[in-house]
């Protein structure tokens, strides 16, 4: 079933209102990895009435008044990516195409989404019900954050967007909780996982430094960052507030991760997979192509790269489902009409965590002193993936599944440290999971450029190299690998770059194509190294590319035809 989009599917519900109008900037596509969709019917299930107003027309009344008001709350949400990021290259330029647009044009997601959409319902809604953001574009601009596009250090979203309410990180648990506060006109500014403005400071907050102290002295910001930061883990966090102009942003500590069986629950529910059909006139969204028949096996990472805000989003812990749920869901697959025989994805933000999470963490929250792959791997941790072999050998005897594939990335560092299981892990891999080429992201190969990723050594990707090549002969099928690096990154100069091109010229024998520059995202500590100019851990200063024409020459080092640049800037 999808969610209601129209007055007339209301009717047939028998619903005289929804309790519940997500607003979103992706089209409504009903599947386990759209937010929309997913926070929708975990609603659902509790109860209530949920209906989805995707990408409204911002200039007429027709599209937001068309399911009208809800009883409880407005949701408002960016979409599957933030909606500056989904709108803007990292050199500035206007994206031409939406991957989550049906046709494909990026013509429908307004920049600064949430925004635009609180906008609009206040303009047609007049002292309407609350209005609750959520969402990653939410999510990691819910305390002072730098923002690229502006160049400027921006205040709480929840703030600029004059919202009610913020539910940060994957948020099924503490929606409900809302709306149940709500239902019961019960105060809800206690919920987990939860932000709003208050005229006070509450007396158990531990206080950040002010919008206006961390908007002119980078030495605040970087401080308020790691308090941030720091306070991300559902069962060490304090609340934290931020005064903001007249009030404070308040944050509540985060919700409680789910369990296994929670987990299980709600990816047992029921999805179309597919684009609801109010959306499907102009042609298919591309993002079907990737996630109609992929499966979620966890969510959270522990490998907290540097440029990579998945920590902040869902969490250094990792979640995962049983493998029972996992197998029912690619059984659910295998019956859909358009399925062919391949499941495209089996994986979640790095694949093979799956099944992998340190005890003491689990008990007592995440370590304040030390990361668990970086600069090494904790000897805490234990790196077994016996578990996933286990998962991928069940998944491919399901009947009907004739290709599974794990697209999701690679941390090729943990492979090389189990000694028992890594190496025929990726034998599992090479010999029925991968489609000729394999993905990687070492995302440089410079030591201290890496170490300002917060990434392995350029030696652990020489060691895996090898052993690819290894198990490849041994299985007797031709395979490659694929390298996904960064160019641009702080620190980074064209002698760094210079020096990624010999090295894959020498080592990995290829020319790395699937080459990005660094956008810098809000809340991650990468952006932080760009906005500052230092390393927030030692205090180095560092080169920073602010150019985009020198941060588009970064990048065409490593994709020019002249084997090694000669000349190139400090």
């Amino acid at each position: 079933m999808f969610l209601p989009t129209t007055r007339k599917e209301m009717d047939r519900l028998g619903w005289s209102a929804a309790d519940v109008i997500i607003v979103t900037g992706d089209t409504y596509i009903d599947s386990p990895f759209e937010g929309t969709a997913l926070i929708g019917k975990v609603l659902m299930r509790h109860g209530f009435r949920v209906g989805v107003i995707a990408q409204p027309d911002l200039e007429t009344a027709e599209d937001i008044k068309r399911l009208g008001e809800p009883a409880l709350f407005w949701g408002v949400t960016a979409g599957a990516v933030d909606s500056m990021i989904a709108n803007r290259t990292a050199s500035g330029k206007k994206r031409k195409k939406d991957d989550h647009t049906p046709g494909g044009e990026n013509t429908r997601r307004p920049d600064r989404a949430v925004i635009a959409y609180a906008n609009l319902i206040r303009k047609h809604f007049k002292g309407t019900l609350p209005i609750v953001l959520g969402g990653i574009e939410a999510s990691l601009r819910r305390v002072a954050h730098y923002d690229f596009w502006s160049d400027r250090i921006r205040r709480s979203v929840l703030a600029d967007a004059k919202a009610d309410f913020l539910l940060y990180g994957m948020a099924e648990r503490s929606v409900v909780e809302l709306a149940s506060h709500l239902r019961s006109k019960e105060d809800p500014r206690a919920i987990r996982g939860l932000c709003y403005l208050s005229p006070e400071k509450p007396p158990d907050a531990l206080p950040l430094p002010s919008f206006e102290t961390v908007a002119s002295n980078k030495e605040a910001f970087t401080e308020m960052f790691h308090l941030f930061y720091q306070n991300n883990d559902p069962l060490t966090a304090r609340p934290l507030c931020q005064k903001q102009d007249t009030r404070y942003l308040v944050q509540n500590p985060p919700a409680l991760h789910l369990s296994s069986e929670e987990l299980d629950a709600v990816y047992d529910m029921a999805f179309e997979r597919d684009l609801h059909p109010y959306y499907g006139k102009s042609n298919e969204a591309r993002a079907l192509d990737t996630i109609r028949f992929s499966i979620a096996t966890h969510r959270g990472c522990y490998g907290e790269c540097h440029f990579c805000a998945i920590a902040v989003h869902q969490g250094r812990t990792v979640q995962y489902r049983s493998v029972a749920s996992i197998v029912r869901e690619a059984e659910t697959i295998t019956r859909h009409p358009l399925f062919k025989g391949t499941i495209a994805d089996v994986g979640g933000p790095t694949a093979n965590m799956y099944g992998i999470e340190c005890r003491k963490k689990i008990r007592e929250g995440c370590c304040p002193d030390k990361r668990c792959l970086f600069p090494k791997i904790c000897p805490s941790l234990p790196v077994d993936h016996k578990s996933q072999i286990r998962l991928l050998t069940a998944l491919a005897s399901v009947k009907g599944v004739k290709h599974l594939f794990v697209g999701s990335g690679i941390r090729y560092d943990m492979i090389l440290k189990d000694k028992a299981h890594g190496e025929p892990y990726l034998e599992t891999l090479l010999r029925g999971h991968v489609s000729g080429q394999m993905k990687i992201a070492p995302e440089h190969t410079d030591n201290r450029i890496l170490r300002l990723m917060g990434k392995p050594p350029a030696e652990a990707l020489i060691d895996f190299k090898a052993l690819f090549d290894r198990v490849s002969k041994r299985v007797k099928k031709p395979q490659f690998l694929t390298y996904y690096m960064i160019a641009a990154y702080p620190g980074c100069g064209e002698k760094e770059m210079a020096s990624l091109k010999r090295f894959a010229a020498t080592h990995l024998k290829t020319t790395p194509r699937q080459t990005q520059i660094f956008t810098p995202s809000p809340s991650t500590y990468g952006t932080l190294m760009y906005y500052t100019g230092k390393d927030p851990f030692s205090g180095e200063g560092l080169f920073v590319e602010r150019n985009f024409q020198g941060r588009e020459k970064q990048k065409s080092i490593i994709l020019s035809n002249t084997a090694f640049p000669h000349k190139f800037s400090p």
